[in-house]
């Protein structure tokens, strides 16, 4: 009963890593920094792999069908993801953390804020790209999507030039 009340009150938090350096940055950064509440509480991180669009696909080409190479693609995606993970979570290990390490598929920005939601996430840290406003503009920013999305507090940590 009293192991209960104590996994209630744990916070939630989540770190969203992609294969930029700016996001294991981040880790890095909140493992450093937020070492005690971290460690007081459940840590998610997660991986979102971009669903591709693969409409160009059309012919086979060298004898490979367009669905082998679909195929092949995903494989790759899910290999990388993996790596991710396995790279995020020897981090954490170093620092004697356990963590739930999560993967999914499709729009970044939509995944994370959903995952927030059905988790109940109290805490998402993001790494940030230092873009620009121009390329903001025509790429979009997944951090300044949740700052503005999630159901959270949200921390982004910007990588030092």
């Amino acid at each position: 009963m009293e192991e209960t009340k104590i996994e209630e009150q744990k916070k939630k938090v989540m770190v969203a890593i992609d294969e930029s350096e700016c996001s294991h940055y981040a880790l890095q950064w909140a493992l450093d920094n937020l070492h005690h509440t971290i460690t007081d509480s459940e840590l998610v991180i997660l991986t979102v792999q971009p669903v591709a669009d693969f409409a160009y696909l059309y012919a086979s080409t060298f004898g490979v069908t367009p669905s082998d190479l679909i195929k092949s693609m995903q494989e790759t995606q899910k290999k990388v993801a993996q790596g991710l993970l396995e790279r995020a979570k020897a981090m954490c290990a170093e620092h004697g953390i356990v963590v739930e390490a999560l993967t999914q598929a499709g729009e970044p920005k939509d995944i994370i804020c959903d995952t927030v939601e059905k988790l109940k996430i109290q805490l998402l840290i993001l790494g940030s790209h230092s873009r620009g406003a121009i390329q903001r503009a025509f790429v979009g920013s997944v951090s300044s999507y949740c700052v503005n999305n999630a159901k959270c507090a949200v921390l982004v940590v910007k990588k030092p030039a």
